[in-house]
C-alpha cells in the first residue's frame, strides 16, 4: 500500500490534511515573526536564551504547559493508562502542588540571582567542577532522553493515526521507514523558529500551542467517552466504565484507583507504586522536573518580575489538573473497549503495545474534521516540547560551557550563532540515536520517568541544599554529583524488581546523608557569619520544630507499619486487615516522605543558630517566600481539588 492509500484507508480526510496544514504553516510564521529583532539591532543572549525578561504569567504558565505537555503525555501517558489505570494521573496531579512549593520556595531565589541556567548556579554557590557536571549530564538527558522520547513516541502517534504502520519511503536505492522521515519532520519543523528566534519564538508560540493540546485534547477524551457510552453521550460512558470496572469480575481492577494495591495489579504497582505516587519517590521527578530542568524553569527565569513568575506557575497547576482528563481518560476507554470484543471487530488497527492506544482512538472515534484539530492539538504537545528541549540544549552548552570554558570573551552575536549551531547538532545526534534507544520499548512513559530518576535524586540534594542551606559545601556537592548515577545504576542491577519510585527515595536518603555529612566536616571552606535577626530566628526555630516532628512522626509510623505486616501470616488478608492493606498500598514510601519533610528542620535549625557559612553560601532572607494573597488563595485551591479528586478515586 503506497502513502496516499494507507492515509485515505485511515479516515483522513482533506479537510484533515487542509486543518493541520495550516496550522504548521501559521505556527513557523508565528515562530519566525516573533523571534525577529527589530532592523539594525542585534539579539543579545538575554533576548535569545532568556527572551529579554519579557514574558507575564498567562506567556510563563502556557509556556510551561506546552513545554511539558508532548507525546510522552499523550501517547506515553495515555499507554501507561491503558495498561496500568488512572493511578499514573499522579504525575500530573502531584505537578500541579510542586509547582506551587516551586513558585513559593525556590523559584524567587533564582530570579534573585538573575541566571540562565540551573549550572550556573550551581558554579556561582559551589565550584566550577559541579555547575559543569550537572551541564554536561543534563545535556546526556534532553539529547538521548528527552529529545529521543517525544519524536519516537509522536511519529508512533502519527504514524498509527495515518494508517502507516509498515509503510516506507523509496528514494531511488535508498529506503527509509515512515516513522523515521515523520520524526524528521517533527525535528524540522520545531528547529526551525526555536533556533532561528529563540526563547521569545518558542515561548509566545507556545501560548498558541497550549490553546490546542489542551482543545484538541478534550475533544478526543469527549468522543472517547461517548464511543463507551453507547451513543448515550459523556455521562453514559463514565457510568459504563466506573460500573463495569468496579464490580463483577473486575472488582479488583486497579484501572479506577489513584492509589493502586499490589494485590490488585503486581505490574501496575510496579510502576505506580500505591502511596508511592503522592508522597514517594514522584517528589524527587516532579521536584526535579519542574524546579530544575532546564527546559522547563528557563520560562519562569524570563518573566518579568518575581510576582508575574509566581502567577504563573499557579496557572500551570490549575492546567495540570486538566490533564489527566486529557490524556489519561482516554487510555481507560481504550482499555474498556479493548474488554468488549463486538466493538473491537468493527474497528481499524489494533492495539500491539500500551502505547498504540491513543493514536487507535483518534483513529477510529474522531469525525472527520475533527480528527485534524485532534492531529494538530498532537503536533503542538510534541512540537513545543521539542522547541523548547533545543533551546535549552543550546542555552546550557553556550553559556555554561563555551561561554565559560571555549571561549571567554565571545560577544552576544557570537553566543547567538554558537547557541544555533548547538540547536543544529543536538538535532542531528537525536535523529540518530532515536532509534537504537526506544525501538524496542512498550511503555516510553515509563522509561523517561525511570531513567530520568537516576539523576534527579543528586539534583534535589545538590540543589535544595544549595539555596536553602548556609553550610552546604563545594565538596559535598562534588561528591554527590559522582555519586548519583553509580548508586542509580547499582540500585537497578541488584534491586531491579523494586519500583524505581522506592529506589530513587533509597538513593536520595542516601546522597542526603552523604552531603549533610560532608558539609559539616568541611570546615576549609567556611567562614564567621552573623546570625539572623531575632524574629527570622525564632521563625525559623518554629518550622524546624514542625517539620522535623512531622519528619519523625512518618519515619516511625512507616516503621511500625513495615515491620508489623512483615509479621502478619500469610493467610492475612489486605482486604480485612489494616497493617495488611498499608503494606499493600506501598506504606513504605513515608520512609522517603519522612526524610523529606525532615531534612528541611536541618537547614533550618542550622541557618539559625550556626555562626559559620560555606564561602559561596546564599544570604538567609526570609522575605524571598513572602507571596501575596493571590497566590495563596490559588494555591489553596489547586491543593483542595487534588484532595478531592484523590478522595474520590482512592
Amino acid at each position: 500500500m503506497n502513502i496516499i492509500d494507507a492515509i485515505a484507508a485511515s479516515g483522513f480526510r482533506t479537510v484533515d490534511l487542509v486543518i493541520v496544514l495550516a496550522y504548521l504553516c501559521l505556527l513557523i510564521f508565528l515562530g519566525l515573526f516573533l523571534g525577529r529583532t527589530k532592523k539594525g539591532e542585534q539579539k543579545s543572549a538575554n533576548d535569545y536564551f532568556l527572551a529579554g525578561n519579557t514574558l507575564t504569567w498567562w506567556a510563563v504558565g502556557a509556556s510551561l504547559i506546552a513545554a511539558n505537555i508532548s507525546a510522552e503525555q499523550f501517547i506515553g501517558m495515555s499507554g501507561t493508562s491503558y495498561a496500568d489505570g488512572i493511578a499514573t494521573a499522579a504525575y500530573e496531579l502531584m505537578a500541579a502542588v510542586t509547582l506551587v512549593v516551586i513558585g513559593k520556595f525556590l523559584l524567587p531565589i533564582m530570579l534573585k540571582r538573575k541566571i540562565f541556567t540551573i549550572p550556573q548556579f550551581l558554579r556561582e554557590r559551589y565550584n566550577d567542577g559541579v555547575g559543569l557536571a550537572f551541564s554536561i549530564l543534563w545535556l546526556f538527558l534532553y539529547v538521548f532522553v528527552n529529545l529521543t522520547s517525544v519524536a519516537w513516541l509522536g511519529a508512533l502517534a502519527i504514524e498509527q493515526i495515518l494508517g502507516l504502520q509498515g509503510v516506507s519511503l523509496a528514494i531511488g536505492s535508498f529506503t527509509i521507514s515512515m516513522r523515521m522521515v515523520i520524526i524528521l519532520c517533527l525535528f524540522i519543523i520545531a528547529g526551525i523558529y526555536s533556533i532561528y528566534g529563540g526563547l521569545a519564538s518558542v515561548a509566545w508560540t507556545d501560548v498558541l500551542q497550549v490553546t490546542f493540546l489542551v482543545g484538541g485534547g478534550l475533544v478526543t477524551a469527549i468522543f472517547a467517552l461517548k464511543a463507551v457510552g453507547g451513543g448515550e453521550g459523556v455521562l453514559a460512558g463514565l457510568s459504563n466504565i466506573f460500573t463495569d470496572l468496579t464490580s463483577g469480575e473486575h472488582l479488583n481492577d486497579s484501572h479506577l484507583h489513584l492509589v493502586i494495591q499490589e494485590s490488585h495489579g503486581a505490574s501496575a504497582f510496579a510502576n505506580v507504586p500505591g502511596i508511592a505516587a503522592v508522597v514517594g519517590g514522584v517528589w524527587l521527578t516532579n521536584l526535579g522536573y519542574w524546579g530544575f530542568n532546564q527546559y522547563i524553569i528557563q520560562k519562569g527565569l524570563a518573566a518579568k518580575s518575581v510576582e508575574e513568575a509566581q502567577k504563573g506557575l499557579v496557572f500551570a497547576g490549575f492546567l495540570k489538573i486538566l490533564i489527566p482528563f486529557i490524556v489519561v481518560l482516554p487510555g481507560v476507554c481504550a482499555y474498556y473497549i479493548s474488554l468488549h470484543p463486538e466493538i473491537m471487530a468493527n474497528l481499524q488497527g489494533s492495539i500491539n503495545v500500551s502505547d498504540d492506544a491513543y493514536p487507535w482512538l483518534v483513529r477510529n472515534f474522531t469525525p472527520v474534521g475533527v480528527k485534524g484539530l485532534t492531529f494538530a492539538a498532537l503536533a503542538a504537545a510534541i512540537i513545543s516540547s521539542l522547541a523548547s528541549m533545543f533551546n535549552s540544549t543550546s542555552t546550557l552548552f553556550t553559556m555554561d560551557i563555551y561561554k565559560k570554558y571555549i571561549n571567554k570573551d565571545a560577544d552576544d552575536k557570537k553566543l547567538v550563532k554558537v547557541g544555533r549551531l548547538v540547536s543544529l547538532c543536538a538535532l542531528v545526534i537525536a535523529a540518530i540515536a532515536v532509534k537504537p534507544l526506544l525501538g524496542n520499548l512498550d511503555q516510553a512513559f515509563q522509561y523517561i520517568q525511570e531513567y530520568s530518576g537516576f539523576i534527579y535524586p543528586g539534583i534535589i540534594t545538590v540543589f535544595g541544599l544549595g539555596l536553602l542551606w548556609k553550610r552546604a559545601s563545594g565538596k559535598a556537592a562534588v561528591w554527590t554529583a559522582i555519586a548519583t548515577i553509580p548508586l542509580g545504576v547499582l540500585f537497578k542491577i541488584f534491586l531491579g524488581d523494586v519500583p524505581f519510585q522506592f529506589r530513587a527515595g533509597y538513593i536520595f536518603m542516601i546522597l542526603l546523608a552523604l552531603f549533610v555529612l560532608l558539609s559539616l566536616i568541611d570546615n576549609k571552606q567556611s567562614r564567621p557569619c552573623e546570625l539572623p535577626s531575632e524574629a527570622d530566628r525564632k521563625s525559623m526555630l518554629k518550622w524546624a520544630s514542625i517539620l522535623g516532628g512531622t519528619g519523625i512522626f512518618f519515619i516511625v509510623a512507616a516503621a511500625v507499619v513495615v515491620i508489623w505486616g512483615a509479621c502478619l501470616p500469610d493467610s492475612v488478608s489486605p482486604e480485612t486487615n489494616v497493617i495488611a492493606y498499608l503494606n499493600d498500598i506501598g506504606f513504605q514510601a513515608f520512609f522517603f516522605f519522612g526524610v523529606l519533610v525532615g531534612c528541611s528542620s536541618i537547614w533550618l535549625y542550622s541557618n539559625s543558630k550556626d555562626a559559620v557559612e560555606d564561602q559561596k553560601a546564599l544570604p538567609v532572607d526570609l522575605s524571598l517566600f513572602h507571596t501575596n494573597r493571590g497566590y495563596t488563595w490559588g494555591s489553596i485551591a489547586i491543593c483542595v481539588i487534588v484532595a478531592i479528586l484523590y478522595v474520590i478515586l482512592w
